[in-house]
C-alpha cells in the first residue's frame, strides 16, 4: 500500500450538495463521511431551476462540509487534498463548489484537484463492491448522459456508444411528468411500471434491430426521443387508468434497450465485468435485468447503492484520490463548464 491520502470531495453540479471524506491509497479506500443534502424545492416546478440551485448550494456548502468532517472524526488540518466537481453541469451550482474548493485549498495550502462528474459515477460503485475495476464495461445512465464504455484501466475510457438525444434519466422525467408523477421521474415510473399490465403497450426497442452489425454507427448508440414521442400518443389516446400499463411499456422499452446494448459490448469487448453508475443505475429493476441477461455470458454485474447512485461527493473523492496519485494538480484558474468531454476518451 502506498502512501495514504486523506481527501475531502465536494459535489455541486446540479441539486444535491454533498461532501465526503475519504482515506485511502490506489483501490484501497475507506469512506469516512458522506454527506448529501437533496434540494426538494425543484419538485415544485418539475425540474431543476438552476438559479434557484446555485443559491441552495451557497447557503449549503459550509454546513454540509462541516458535518462532513465531524462524521468523519476530522479537522481541516487532516485533509491532503480537495476534489471538486468541475465539469459537467450546471455552471452556477458548480462555481459555488469550484469557487469554495479552491478557496479552501490555497488557503490550507493543498492541492486541489478537478473531477469530471461522469467520471465520478465510474468509480461510484467500486466505493461498494472491491471487485468493481477495470477492466469493464460501463454503462453510465443519468440525467444528462446515456454512455456505453470499454474500461481498461482507470484513465482509459473507449467510447462505444452513446445516446443521441434524450439521456435515460431526462427520458424517465419527461415520462413521469406525461403521466402525472412527480420529478425526479425515474423512481415513480419504476414504482408504477411495477403494477403495469406487460402486455398492453408494446414500444419498439429503439435502435436495436437484429440485423444490426459491428461497426454499424448504431450497433452500440441509444435514441430515446422516438420511444418518448410513442409514450406520448399513448397517454393522449388513453386516460388515467392506462398509466400504469403505460409506464411498465415504456419501462421494458428503455431497460431492454440498454441491457442489450450493454451485452453487445461484453461480447466483443470480451469483458467478464459490467458495472453499473449514474443516477439511473440506482433503477433495481434495470440492475436485475442487467444481471439476468448477463448470467447467460458469465459476466458479473455491479450496481451502486441508490446513495451512490445519485450525485454525491463520495465518487468525487474517489476519482480525486486516483488524479491526486497521478500527479494531477488543478491550477488557481479552474473553471467550470457545462459541457466538457471526459478526461482518457477515445473513440472506438
Amino acid at each position: 500500500m502506498g502512501a495514504v491520502t486523506r481527501v475531502l470531495g465536494i459535489e455541486t453540479s446540479c441539486d444535491e450538495t454533498s461532501a465526503a471524506i475519504l482515506t485511502g491509497s490506489g483501490d484501497d479506500v475507506t469512506l469516512d463521511s458522506l454527506v448529501i443534502l437533496s434540494q426538494d424545492v425543484h419538485r415544485i416546478f418539475g425540474g431543476v431551476v438552476p438559479e434557484l440551485a446555485s443559491r441552495q448550494h451557497l447557503t449549503a456548502v459550509v454546513p454540509v462540509v462541516q458535518r462532513a468532517l465531524v462524521d468523519a472524526d476530522a479537522v481541516l488540518a487532516d485533509i491532503d487534498a480537495v476534489a471538486v466537481t468541475h465539469a459537467p453541469g450546471l455552471v452556477g451550482a458548480l462555481l459555488v463548489g469550484v469557487s469554495f474548493a479552491k478557496a479552501l485549498a490555497f488557503g490550507r495550502g493543498i492541492p486541489c484537484v478537478g473531477v469530471h462528474h461522469m467520471e465520478g459515477h465510474l468509480f461510484a460503485t467500486v466505493l461498494e463492491h472491491p471487485r468493481a475495476v477495470p477492466p469493464f464495461i460501463a454503462l453510465l445512465v443519468s440525467g444528462g448522459h446515456t454512455l456505453l464504455l470499454d474500461v481498461s484501466a482507470w484513465g482509459q475510457y473507449r467510447l462505444l456508444g452513446r445516446t443521441r438525444d434524450d439521456a435515460a434519466g431526462e427520458a424517465f422525467d419527461k415520462v413521469a411528468k406525461m403521466i402525472q408523477l412527480p420529478y425526479p421521474g425515474g423512481p415513480h415510473v419504476e414504482k408504477l411500471a411495477a403494477n403495469g399490465d406487460p402486455t398492453r403497450f408494446h414500444f419498439s426497442r429503439p435502435m436495436l434491430r437484429r440485423n444490426q452489425q459491428h461497426g454499424d454507427d448504431d450497433f452500440y448508440d441509444v435514441s430515446f426521443s422516438g420511444l418518448k414521442t410513442a409514450v406520448l400518443r399513448a397517454v393522449r389516446a388513453g386516460t388515467p387508468d392506462d398509466f400504469p400499463d403505460i409506464a411498465r411499456g415504456f419501462h421494458d422499452a428503455l431497460v431492454d434497450t440498454l441491457v442489450e446494448k450493454t451485452a453487445r459490448a461484453v461480447e466483443h469487448c470480451g469483458r467478464t465485468r459490467v458495472v453499473l453508475g449514474g443516477g439511473v443505475a440506482g433503477n433495481r429493476t434495470l440492475a436485475t435485468a442487467m444481471r439476468s441477461r448477463m448470467d447467460r455470458l458469465r459476466t458479473e454485474v455491479y450496481a451502486p447503492s441508490a446513495r451512490l447512485a445519485s450525485d454525491n461527493a463520495a465518487m468525487i473523492a474517489r476519482a480525486g484520490l486516483f488524479h491526486f496519485e497521478q500527479g494531477e494538480r488543478a491550477p488557481l484558474d479552474l473553471n467550470a463548464f457545462a459541457s466538457y468531454p471526459l478526461p482518457g476518451l477515445v473513440s472506438a
